[in-house]
């Protein structure tokens, strides 16, 4: 641990005696896209909504921080769900392209806007960020900003606020789980999905049950409580297992998904939404995939709900901080969130990390459902060509039109955050 720490304090002084200036010592493509202007940087840009091609790593302005925020030396960056929604134009009031996606990151602090408090050059830290966080260096306002513990990762560090904060609210703020509760997660592979079954475990007696390709089962199995492949008949598997239902159903699916979960709930159960990624199931937007979707999202009937003794929620997390102003909100949930981690009761789990120039590839893994755990960007890795036996079976489209028929299992459908 001691060596590790010194290792650290020495990157860190590296990082802010060069500032930028590391492309002679890095060398190699990476560098030279470097070279130069000293503020300039590498990012990633979204020219306009649509396919990966509209996807390039380019130079662009530096940018300094303004009143209350921070810059960051970026070393790693999540990409989630939502950034492929993003990438299409699926969003609610999407922003003007071109653009830099992304929402966390982590890195080192390098300079602090005026008014900042609490924070220092030299510290390490993650962040959430309203876009451009897929670029070398951030800015963003310090509310947005977390110092990270000593024996995490930068990778580990930009795979944690999207995925345990979403976790946590939904576990813990809407749904009250409580001991002896019973859970229902989809995508149970994915970053949210394993967040979830480990915020369960720190909770007595927690029943979880999830759903996921077949193909994860034996890396995950002992995540969760009950697992089911994502293509069987779940409801009928869990009624089999608790005739009664469960407490909590999380889901990221949408769809035809939405009225399952509604009838696995018990008398006070609560089903939230959090996700839509069955409107997602090609690389660009279809008109025709989104209206099939929704066609099969049963109608919710208030009164319906009354007689049950049924509560049905909805959460997104990026409104919450961005649109809603709950920052400190969120801040108290990751003070809760690191304490457990420095307990060592839960831990990111880091798929795979990618180039910056390897988005693309990236994203497709993403699309195809092969994931197990978070994908990162990491901005210092040099590219390199994927794998030939690797896991995804990739496809330029993505396309996934057969998947409700059970017929692809080797693609699991990732959680849309919002």
């Amino acid at each position: 641990m001691a060596k590790e720490g010194a290792q650290r304090a020495e990157e860190t002084e590296q990082m802010i005696e060069k500032e930028g200036g590391r492309e002679a010592a890095e060398g190699g493509a990476a560098g030279s896209l470097r070279a130069g202007d000293a503020k300039e940087m590498r990012a990633v840009v979204l020219s306009a909504f649509g396919g990966l091609n509209k996807l390039r790593v380019s130079k662009k302005a530096m940018p300094e921080p303004q009143e209350g925020e921070l810059k960051i030396r970026v070393k790693a960056c999540g990409l989630n769900f939502i950034d492929l929604m993003v990438r299409q134009g699926n969003i609610d009031n999407p922003p003007k392209t071109p653009l830099v996606p992304g929402f966390e990151c982590s890195g080192i602090v390098e300079a602090l806007g005026d008014s900042v408090k609490g924070f220092e050059i030299g510290d390490r830290v993650m962040a959430f960020v309203n876009y451009n966080a897929w670029a070398e260096v951030v800015c963003t306002p310090v509310e947005f900003v977390y110092k990270i513990p000593d024996d995490m990762s930068f990778s580990e560090a930009a795979a944690f606020p999207m995925n345990f904060v979403t976790a946590y609210m939904m576990l813990f703020e809407v749904a009250n789980l409580r001991e002896g509760m019973s859970v229902l997660v989809h995508s149970a592979g994915g970053g949210v999905g394993q967040a979830v079954a480990q915020l369960c475990s720190t909770i007595p007696n927690v029943t979880v049950f999830g759903t996921a390709s077949s193909f994860k089962h034996e890396a995950i199995k002992n995540s969760v409580t009950h697992l089911f492949d994502r293509n069987a008949d779940y409801v009928q598997e869990v009624k089999r297992i608790s005739t009664d239902g469960v407490d909590i159903v999380l889901d990221c699916l949408c769809g035809e998904n939405t009225g399952k979960g509604l009838s696995l709930l018990k008398p006070l159960g609560t089903y939230i939404l959090y996700g839509s990624s069955n409107m997602v199931t090609g690389e660009t937007k279809s008109f025709f995939s989104f209206a099939k979707s929704w066609w099969q999202v049963e109608k919710v009937n208030p009164i319906k709900l009354y007689e049950e003794n049924k509560v049905i929620a909805g959460f997104s997390l990026l409104n919450l901080l961005f649109k809603q102003n709950r920052g400190g909100l969120i801040k108290g949930v990751m003070d809760k969130l690191l304490n457990l981690y420095t307990s060592k009761k839960i831990k990111p789990v880091v798929d795979s990390l990618w180039a910056l120039e390897e988005v693309k590839e990236a994203m497709q893994r993403i699309h195809d459902r092969g994931n197990i755990g978070k994908l990162i960007l990491d901005v210092e890795k040099a590219p390199t060509p994927l794998m030939a036996n690797d896991s995804t079976e990739t496809s330029e489209a993505g396309e996934e039109e057969e998947d409700h028929e059970g017929d692809n299992e080797n693609k699991e459908r990732m959680p849309f955050i919002q």
